[in-house]
Formats: C-alpha cells, structure tokens, sequence
C-alpha cells in the first residue's frame, strides 16, 4: 500500500495584511509538516501553489524553507502549474523551484500531427503514472484538451493519476456559474485518480469512466468568498490517498489556522446613524477575543449616504476586543438617497464581472474575441494584468514593459509588440 497527498489552491502571497499571510503560510506549513509524519511516498501540488508567477521573495523563502524539509526526508513534490502560478513570457517561479531540484514538473507533452501526446511520469517508488495538463490564464487550457490524444492516454495500463486545474461542467460550484469549465468527457477515461485543482470547494466526485474525480479545495481562503464560507464552517486542508492497484481510501486532512466569527448585520431602513448604533451594539455582545471576524453588512439605508456608516470605527472597536482579523463585506449597503451604481454583487470580482458583462455589448469592434463571453474574459484579464504591482526591485520601466508585454500577449499582438 502506497500513499500521496493531494494539495492544491495554497496561493501562497495572496494576502498583503501581515496577519493573514502569516496564516496563510501557517496553513501551508502545517499541511506539509503532516506529510513528513505521515511519511507519505509523494506530494501532488494541482496548480496554484503561489498567488503570482513571480511572487514576493519573502514568501518564496518560507516556502522552500518548508518544502526542503519534505525532500530532505525524501518526500518528492510533485506540480502543474496553475492560472495563477502560470506565465506565457516569463520564467514563473515554478520553473526556478523545479530547476533547483525543490519541485518536479510532471507535464510532457508533444504535438504528433493535430494531437498533443502526453507523456506519463513513472513515479520511481510507487509505480504510479502520473501526467495532466497545466492551467492557462482565463481558462484557455481548454484548447489542449480539444486536440488532447486520450485514447494513447487510455491503453496505458497500470495505476494512473491525470492532474489538472480547471472547473468541470458537472461538478461547477452553484454559486460559480460563470467560471470557465468543460465537459468531464474531455479528460481522458479510465485513469484511476482525477487531481483537481482551480475550484475552491472540497469535492469527491464519479461518472461513468471517471471513478474518482477530486478536488480538495483551497488550502487557505483566498479572497471574500472563501473566508466566508471557511468562518461559516466549510473545512480547509488536503487528501491522503492510499492506493495499490486502486484508490483504497480517500482521507480529508484538515488544515485550520484560525477560529473564525461570521457576522451579519442588515441596516435596511436605518438611517446611516442608526445603522452605526445598530452595529455597536452587535459587535459589543460578540465574542470576538482571539478570532478572525468577516462582518457582513447589506441592506438599503432610508436616508443618508452609505459612507455615513463609520466601517474603520468598528473595525477598530472589533480590534480593541481582542480579534485577530477583520474583514468587513459593505458590498450589498445601499441608500435611496444615492443609489447612483445599480450593478450589484456579493464582492469586488463579482461586481467587476457584472459591470464587465453589462458594458461589453457597447464595445465598437470589427473584433469577435473583443466581444461576447470571450472579450468579457480578456476584459477579466486584461484588468487583472492592469493591477499587478511591481516586483521587489523592479524599476518603473521594467514594469511598464512587462506589463506591456503580458497585456500584448493576452490580446495576441505579441509579435506586432516586438516589431516596434
């Protein structure tokens, strides 16, 4: 009997508040921690393992830190890249980690006429085959698995795990309808472990040919929606899967870093005064000491404007009573007096999407990709690109340029970018 852990999601560096990326490398440091003792035979990483393609060097350290330790007591790890980890002009840290011996690549592949042709990695101490597909930016992946030779992959005899980091029509999140997913059907059959990766929920999921389709969620919760539904109660952590010709058992390892609080407090029909006293007095009979608190305000003021709320205020008096860590979700307040903005969402991403999807019909273009679900995904990408922050000792010109470039190759104008 042999057996592996299964990870992916760490989106290491995901946080900028020093308490939660404190947290957020705890989790990750625990989880490989409880591979060591367990002394499992191999580590499966199914994309994401840092939040960026080239992260901040303080949290590289730590990590590698913790992954040395995983080698050293002949652990191997083993990784696909991920949509965030993944860069299409630019060495990601991946690469690095896997060209210093820390981490190994397990995705082969190479076009045999109009099919790519996955080459399976013979793990040297299980004889496990492993292979998959990494992700792409904006769900572009699905492309490969158009052209993907399954049936080569399917004649291959012995025990197989194919790892991949994209949503399944089948298995999407409710809440997540307008994620970029395919059909299960594009995986090739037979294999006897699906590693997921990408969506955020734990999952054990069959079909007819896919026995064994998982997803062990994020490691630790990357924005708004995850930290509530991990203070709400849903787990965080990893499998252990032990095996010898077959998957014999399937372990949910958790990973828990903080107690959590969720608050939800409606201030309909309050003036921006009253819904202040009104969020006093809830938070004054809390017990927030040592916890993490996501506080969740919505609802429509009668009068006022929805800035007359004092959020730092509370923050501040959650803080004094001893918690660790305050999120604070304002994005469904409203006023009638100012109700200027009338796309609404439960978060910042989810706002984004609807204002994106609403204005991208007005688009004037000869363009079919800057159009429809295609250019509304480029749109998603393009304005991630635009957000991201300078490297830790890259000059203004450099980012520029780099951003440029990124930009460029989203759009697919690479090559006229490099004519000028």
């Amino acid at each position: 009997m042999y057996r592996f852990a299964h990870l992916a999601d760490a989106h290491l560096g995901a946080h900028r508040d020093p308490i939660m990326r404190e947290l957020e490398i705890k989790a990750f440091n625990l989880s490989l921690d409880r591979c060591i003792r367990e002394k499992v035979d191999f580590i499966l990483v199914c994309g994401d393992l840092f939040h960026v393609c080239i992260p901040d060097l303080a949290v590289v350290d730590e990590a590698v830190k913790k992954m040395r330790d995983a080698v050293d007591a002949d652990i191997p790890i083993y990784v696909i890249y991920g949509s965030h980890d993944y860069s299409p002009n630019s060495t990601s840290i991946i690469d690095v980690l896997a060209s210093a011996g820390i981490i190994r690549k397990i995705v082969d592949w190479e076009l045999v006429g109009d099919k790519i042709r996955l080459n399976l990695f013979l793990e040297p101490r299980t004889g496990a085959k492993l292979t998959g597909i990494s992700a792409r930016r904006a769900g572009l992946e699905d492309r490969y698995y158009d052209i993907l030779d399954r049936r080569s992959l399917e004649r291959e005899p012995g025990f197989k795990i194919f790892a991949f980091h994209s949503a399944l029509d089948e298995f999407k999140p409710a809440d997540m309808s307008r994620m970029e997913s395919f059909a299960t059907s594009l995986l090739p059959k037979g294999f006897d472990y699906y590693a997921g990766g990408h969506v955020h929920d734990r999952s054990d999921n069959k079909l007819p040919g896919y026995e064994k389709i998982v997803y062990p969620g994020a490691l630790f919760p990357k924005d708004a929606r995850d930290l509530e539904r991990t203070v709400k109660g849903e787990k965080r952590g990893f499998y252990i899967v032990s095996f010898d010709d077959e998957v014999r058992e399937l372990e949910f390892v958790e990973v828990s870093v903080f107690d959590g609080l969720y608050i939800e407090h409606d201030v309909t029909d309050r003036t921006g005064e009253q819904a202040n006293k009104g969020l006093q007095a809830k938070i004054e009979v809390e017990e927030v000491n040592g916890k993490l608190v996501l506080l969740k305000v919505a609802g429509q003021l009668s009068q006022g404007k929805t800035s007359d709320i004092n959020f730092q205020a509370i923050r501040r008096q959650l803080l004094t009573a001893g918690a660790i860590h305050v999120e604070v979700n304002r994005h469904g307040v409203t006023s009638k007096e100012y109700q200027v903005i009338t796309i609404s969402g439960e978060n910042v991403g989810e706002i984004e999407a609807n204002l994106l999807k609403e204005n991208i019909g007005s688009v004037k273009t000869s363009q079919p990709k800057l159009k429809g679900e295609e250019g509304l995904q480029l749109s998603k990408e393009l304005l991630r690109m635009l957000r991201t922050e300078s490297q830790l000792g890259e000059g203004k010109r450099d980012y520029e340029t780099r951003v440029t470039t990124q930009g460029a190759e989203a759009l697919g104008l690479r090559e006229e970018l490099e004519k000028k």
